[in-house]
């Protein structure tokens, strides 16, 4: 028999974490009565995601009925201090109810109770042999309801980020707790979200460790007589009343007077006579469109016309253009569509024919005539296969989009326009379709209508986003380093690197036989052959028939992750070798064979770099990533061997910044025992263990103390915890929090740079690298513990990590002026993080030398010196 399904949401707790899931989009998402959205769009993306996940068969939303419940009867500041509700929150909440019942959802409510209460008690309620439970929530309170038919899932990031809690999770995470003790845990620590007391001075890790001993708070007090005299067994006596009560609290009430009859539950669907006119209400055109209710009638007409040749008098001085592929690797995706205009005029051309008209060359070619575009970098690659590449290319919207936003990563041109109002414009996923089915309409007039709308919201976009970018302080950001970076990219893309085919299918032989010779290794330690690739068979070999100790275990049986193998590596050889055949196999997958599919007819790779994805400004790199080669293993760094000039009398010339995050910091924080090391060259990690560890003479420092000093500087730029650094150097966790305090105690002034950027972060919900590029934090003032921890940790390493690749751009600016400059040959290939690579002939060798160090270690003027290191050789490999 198939088994039900219940969901049950936790309405106020999703509806909270919805509206700070998109917090720093609050001021755009706004419907036409002025009424905030952000919270109500975000929860409908989390309901439509987790009912595609889950398909239950019966749902409920319950929601608290008021500030007071039996528990402030018991304890009257329970939640009491938590922070004033933001009204935009508040004024949301009636129209999620709404929302829910456009779902087809039923909600619900009960006097005197939590919305945890109505949760608990259906769960407890329906019969399990007939149904299982999926409980979503953001409060991790409900965890104590988890049993094998009751699964509780908490929304960690966002509302899409999800974390199953099972017993088997519970007993993982808590280090073996039950759900039920969960309570207890509460009972003992408290919960600081909830003003629930717990015992002075017990954590959640003394808590779990009595509890592994006592069992429960009663087994802890049955007890208590037996336990050695300390501060810890004096705190528990004189807060008996307060564990007791705090449990009391934490405990969800499983039989409340919850009036709801499980059948009348059913999901059967939206109720659309609701939920359109409700979309239409809030401006939620792309919700619509899921609806398959929005249609070229229900949005504004369009003009444009469809065109075969060009003549001049359809280009203006200023226009859009939008070239139309339907696939993302713009390197070799045919061009199906080309439009331009203005929001007057619009033209549309169904293929490339048009780019043979010299009205059309002679326009897009013409540097005074300025052309708008969406992803300037794609439409320079793209028109460069066909015609050459554009010129007078003034303004990239979706470049602008996100330097205003880069927690929305979406690159179609309707999520975008719809972020800033503009709902007049289908999704390409809605024209065309997504995956096997992608394909042009049948209909031709949906098509060119869709490329005339792009139009539109590329001229619109433009104005609106100009203004924003002012307003951030922003535009110097745009037009000095962004903007004139996508020109250089493209160039460096279209030229791609040389890759010997020949020496990759070498080593693809040469990898193979080391597998062979590891893999033999392997089953002659196991005393058997088995798949090596399965983690079931391996489990068996290591846990069962060698006797390691079993670390982790999963739902499948043992775990076999890296982070095990890590940590049972020194007890047995076989661990190591397994290791290392995992390392050279993903090597000889993703990079020996990956690369060889990747080369393109002129014998090059030509990788993309996207620019607008990461919310600290680095670039990303894909089909395929050149920026992730492994080079910590000789066999990854082999893979280099393949890249090699275009020329014979040419070479590889590779310069990368040496430790300029760490300089960005010195400058950053000004402190003035960081600046002095760079001040006097001194070697940084050598400097910081003299002064961590009090030693005089530089040549005292033993390599093992470097080794040490140099995690603690690295740790120090990500907001490391005693705990990381603990695990890095295999030190105890007060040996690690030693080191941290001592490093603040000698370098004052980045301990006060950390507390300032955290406390700025929380006032103003982001922050800025030295250009003014933006991070937005939405969990920078969060209740929960562990997403306000990591938001704080990104604020101390955003703006060092940000600037550092803010540097690099505008380094690699100033190098392809000058390089043009000097006409020089040499050609700027790859940016592999704080690295560049060149090819240049090596009678032009020297000048590039000069050429790269003086513009890299000048390209900004920081408190400290910018130092590089460069290299160079008849391959990559023998330039680094």
């Amino acid at each position: 028999m198939t088994k039900n399904k219940l969901l049950l949401v936790d309405g106020n707790s999703v509806a909270f974490r919805a509206f700070f899931a998109l917090h720093n989009s609050l001021e755009r998402f706004k419907n036409n009565n002025g009424l905030h959205t952000n919270a109500i769009y975000a929860f409908n993306n989390m309901f439509e995601n987790v009912m595609a996940k889950e398909a239950p068969t019966h749902v409920l939303v319950a929601f608290d009925a008021g500030k007071t419940t039996f528990r402030n009867a018991m304890y009257e500041e329970y939640k009491g201090g938590r922070a004033k509700t933001p009204g935009e929150f508040k004024e949301q909440m009636p129209y999620i109810r709404e929302l829910i019942n456009g779902l087809g959802v039923k909600h619900y409510e009960l006097d005197n109770y939590e919305a945890d209460d109505i949760i608990g008690t259906l769960a407890n309620r329906v019969d399990k042999e007939q149904f299982d439970v999926v409980i979503l929530t953001g409060d991790r309170d409900l965890t104590q309801l988890a049993t094998e038919q009751v699964k509780v899932d908490i929304t960690v990031k966002g509302v899409s980020d999800i974390e199953s809690y099972t017993p088997e999770h519970i007993a993982e995470k808590y280090d073996g707790l039950t759900p039920l003790q969960i309570i207890d845990m509460k009972g003992l620590a408290g919960d600081a979200s909830d003003n629930i007391p717990g015992v002075t001075k017990i954590g959640e890790k003394t808590a779990i460790k009595l509890l592994k001993q006592y069992d429960s708070v009663e087994g802890i007090y049955e007890h208590i007589d037996e336990m050695k005299k300390s501060k810890m067994k004096e705190n528990l006596i004189n807060d008996r009343e307060l564990a007791f009560l705090s449990k009391q609290l934490a405990t969800i009430n499983i039989d409340a007077p919850v009036e709801v009859d499980i059948d009348s539950l059913k999901y059967e669907g939206k109720d659309l006579d609701k939920l359109v006119p409700f979309y239409k209400e809030m401006n939620f055109k792309t919700f619509l469109e899921r609806l398959n209710v929005v249609d070229d009638q229900e949005m504004t007409d369009i003009l444009f016309e469809v065109v075969e040749e060009t003549t001049p008098e359809m280009f203006t001085e200023e226009s859009a253009l939008y070239i139309e592929m339907l696939g993302d690797n713009y390197h070799i995706e045919d061009i199906v569509g080309i439009a331009w205009g203005t929001k007057e005029k619009i033209y549309v051309a169904r293929n490339e024919a048009v780019f043979e008209d010299a009205a059309f060359q002679d326009w897009l070619f013409d540097e005074t005539k300025k052309k708008k575009v969406y992803d300037a970098k794609r439409t320079q690659v793209a028109l460069n296969r066909y015609i050459g590449r554009p010129k007078g290319l003034s303004y990239d919207v979706l470049l602008a989009a996100y330097l205003l936003d880069t927690n929305d990563n979406s690159n179609d041109i309707a999520a975008v326009a719809a972020h800033y109002g503009y709902t007049e414009i289908q999704s390409d996923d809605v024209v065309y379709g997504r995956g096997a089915k992608k394909g042009l309409p049948e209909d031709e007039e949906v098509f060119f209508a869709h490329l005339a709308r792009k139009i539109v919201a590329i001229d619109w976009l433009s104005e609106k986003l100009v203004e924003e970018l002012e307003e951030k302080g922003q535009t110097q950001l745009f037009y000095e380093i962004e903007f004139p970076l996508s020109n250089i990219l493209a160039e460096m893309e279209i030229t791609g690197i040389k890759v010997d085919a020949q020496r990759l299918n070498q080593m693809k032989g040469e990898f193979a036989e080391r597998l062979h010779e590891i893999e033999q290794k392997i089953y002659a330690q196991a005393g058997e052959e088995f798949n090596l690739n399965s983690p079931k068979q391996l489990g068996v070999i290591l846990f069962e028939k060698m006797g390691l100790p079993v670390i982790k275990k999963t739902k499948t049986g043992y775990s076999t992750a890296v982070d095990v193998l890590e940590q049972l590596k020194e007890q047995a050889p076989i661990v190591e070798d397994i290791l290392v055949y995992r390392q050279i196999s993903k090597i000889q997958s993703t990079y020996v064979e990956g690369l060889l599919k990747m080369i393109q007819g002129d014998g090059k790779i030509h990788t993309r770099y996207v620019q607008t994805l990461t919310q600290t400004g680095r670039l990303s790199s894909v089909d395929p990533n050149l920026q992730n080669i492994p080079i910590r293993l000789e066999e990854g760094r082999k893979i280099r061997e393949a890249f090699v000039p275009r020329k014979e009398d040419w070479v590889i010339y590779s310069s990368d910044y040496s430790q300029i995050e760490l300089r960005v910091l010195a400058h950053i924080s000004d402190d003035e025992h960081l600046k002095a090391a760079f001040l006097e060259g001194q070697d940084i990690h050598s400097s910081t263990a003299m002064r961590v560890f009090g030693i005089e003479k530089a040549e005292d420092v033993t390599p093992n103390m470097r080794r040490q000093a140099k995690a603690v500087n690295f740790g120090i730029v990500y907001g490391i915890s005693d705990y990381g650094l603990s695990q890095n150097l295999g030190i105890t966790r007060k040996a690690a929090q030693q080191y941290i305090d001592t490093y603040f105690d000698r370098y004052p002034g980045v301990k006060e740079y950390m507390e300032t950027v955290v406390r700025e972060a929380k006032d103003k919900g982001y922050i800025e690298t030295l250009y003014h590029r933006r991070r937005y934090l939405p969990d920078i003032n969060s209740r929960n513990f562990n997403l306000r921890s990591f938001a704080e940790r990104t604020a101390i390493n955003s703006p060092i990590q940000g600037s550092a690749a803010d540097i690099l751009k505008i380094a690699m600016i100033e190098l392809d002026r000058r390089m043009k400059e000097e006409k020089l040959e040499a050609t700027m290939l790859l940016q592999v993080h704080d690295e560049l690579v060149f090819e240049v002939p090596e009678s032009e060798l020297e000048q590039l030398n000069q050429l790269v160090k003086e513009v890299m270690e000048t390209a900004v003027s920081l408190h400290v010196p910018l130092v590089t290191d460069s290299s160079w050789g008849k391959t990559w490999y023998e330039a680094k």
